[in-house]
């Protein structure tokens, strides 16, 4: 039985009972928009790929790479919905505890097997499996068993409603391997991928290029139209920026902020920018001191001019932060007054809470993006009228990872908007959070969380959002200054790609070169 669902479960399930319709149709598509098939796209990177197992990603560049050697069930629009992948079609029972997902049929991996069910179920059994330690697992829902249903459906149950379940597998990582290699050898996935994606891998070298090819069984007629993608890797922002303005790469993800107008203005560029609820946040241990009082966390808050902060971290390309990792750019989002620049009142808390000579205290941030370090420098300075001596120390990325991310006391973090309120919370901040990096473990948070998540009611849902995103305001387990436009640039030869809001899809199955491409 579908279920009814409120509007954006409707244009979930809508899109994937229009697939039949819609995707056989690509082929006239494309000959309508006069597509031009085969040859080369580069883009650039300046932070390189190091995992190749799709189910242990971290970062956008292995998002980007597993994105076109693997396929999962549902891919994400840029509107936030899903779109079949590997899954045509799904429907739910009446409370949406019971997906079922038919797949398509003529599947075909890498290494020459038939995907049918048994991969699918395999592949999720392994994603949440706590032993394989999947990042983001905990984003994909409330998931209690997936089953075959017959060679081509699969069923998942869920262990309380779940409306989002379509989105919520497309996140990055849950992508379908063959059970095959699940079952013999897993740890083999992170130096030969086996996927049944539009591309297959012919070269990595790591820190400098990745290069793959068309695979010539993709399921979707006529795609990829591209021949060959080479993406390349850059030590930093202006090597990409500069062989960009050179006509040597396609495409550019990433662009900081500083260099966008420049780029924009380039010979055969066209700068792409994107509201977004990608955010930087200052991220701070409520387990030890001085974080572990809340006082002090809310005295951090009042030493951000947060319009301010949009201008000198951001150049303008953003929107200001409230202290949640939801903005605008999101269905639920509840709207609050800003919280106002106050050092007095930050000097009054700290005194409050048994520091009334201020903190001393050092803030570790990664040298990629360049605008973490740029805004650690800022709140640096905002803070000290508010009793804050902070030091800065930063570092090069790799570092940060092994040492820093979710160990460190007071770091600066660096995420994409996710496609749902549920999933950004279940990725950060409930005590269960895949990456629970402030370690708050709120128990009301918690809760509001999983009944927003549960319910299907558009009303009860928006009440329950709003009321989380109002205690982490008032408790401040992270700061959350501003959020970030995504901002980016492709050559004006380059069709058929569009940022997507999340940061962490690309297509590049769907994009082609013009006739006038420069050839190299």
């Amino acid at each position: 039985m579908t279920m009814t669902l409120d509007r954006r479960g409707f244009l979930r399930t809508a899109a994937a009972t229009s697939a039949f319709v819609t995707v056989p149709g690509l082929a006239s598509m494309a000959q309508a928009q006069d597509i031009q098939p085969g040859g080369t796209l580069r883009v650039a990177l300046n932070i390189t790929p190091s995992v190749l197992n799709p189910m242990l990603l971290r970062l956008n560049s292995e998002y980007l790479l597993a994105e076109m050697l693997y396929s999962g069930l549902t891919m994400l629009t840029p509107d936030m919905t899903a779109e079949p992948d590997l899954a045509t079609e799904w429907s739910a029972n009446d409370d949406a505890t019971e997906w079922r997902f038919v797949l398509r049929e003529g599947v075909t991996f890498s290494n020459g097997d038939s995907l049918t069910s048994k991969d699918v179920v395999a592949s999720f059994t392994k994603l949440l499996d706590p032993a394989t330690a999947a990042p983001g697992s905990r984003n994909l829902g409330p998931i209690a068993e997936v089953v075959a249903d017959g060679d081509h459906a699969v069923i998942f149950r869920t262990e309380s409603p779940y409306a989002d379940l379509p989105v919520a597998l497309t996140y990055p990582t849950a992508k379908v391997v063959p059970a095959s290699i699940i079952e013999s050898d897993f740890e083999s996935l992170g130096q030969t991928p086996v996927g049944s994606g539009p591309f297959r891998l012919v070269e990595f070298v790591a820190d400098d290029r990745a290069v793959v090819e068309k695979n010539p069984d993709y399921y979707i007629e006529d795609q990829p139209y591209l021949d060959r993608v080479v993406v390349r890797t850059f030590p930093d922002a202006a090597g990409a920026a500069a062989a960009m303005l050179a006509g040597e790469i396609d495409i550019l993800n990433d662009i900081q902020p500083t260099d966008f107008a420049r780029i924009s203005a380039g010979d055969g560029v066209e700068g792409l920018r994107t509201p977004s609820g990608r955010f930087l946040d200052v991220v701070m241990d409520c387990t030890v001191e001085p974080f572990n009082d809340p006082k002090v966390r809310e005295a951090l808050s009042y030493c951000v001019d947060r319009e301010a902060m949009v201008e000198l971290v951001a150049e303008g390309y953003g929107t200001p932060g409230n202290d949640t990792p939801i903005n605008s750019a999101y269905q639920y989002h509840a709207d609050a007054p800003i919280k106002g620049y106050d050092p007095e009142r930050s000097k009054e808390l700290l005194a409050e809470a048994g520091y009334p000579d201020g903190i001393q205290i050092e803030l570790v941030a990664s040298v990629k993006p360049d605008y973490r370090a740029a805004m650690a420098v800022v709140l640096r300075e905002m803070a000290k009228p508010g009793g804050w001596d902070i030091t800065v120390q930063t570092m090069d990325h790799p570092s940060y990872l092994d040492q820093v991310w979710k160990k460190g006391n007071f770091y600066v973090g660096y995420y994409n908007m996710q496609p749902t309120e549920g999933t950004i919370f279940n990725l950060l901040f409930t005590s269960e959070a895949s990456w629970n990096e402030t370690r708050w473990n709120n128990e009301e948070f918690d809760r509001l969380v999983s009944e927003a998540d549960a319910t299907t009611d558009e009303d009860t849902r928006a009440e329950l959002y709003a009321e989380a995103q109002e205690l982490m305001r008032e408790e401040v387990p992270a700061l959350v200054p501003c959020f970030f436009d995504l901002l980016g640039a492709r050559g004006t030869h380059v069709e058929g790609y569009e940022q997507s809001p999340r940061g962490a899809n690309f297509a590049l199955h769907k994009v082609w070169l013009t006739a006038d491409a420069p050839t190299r």
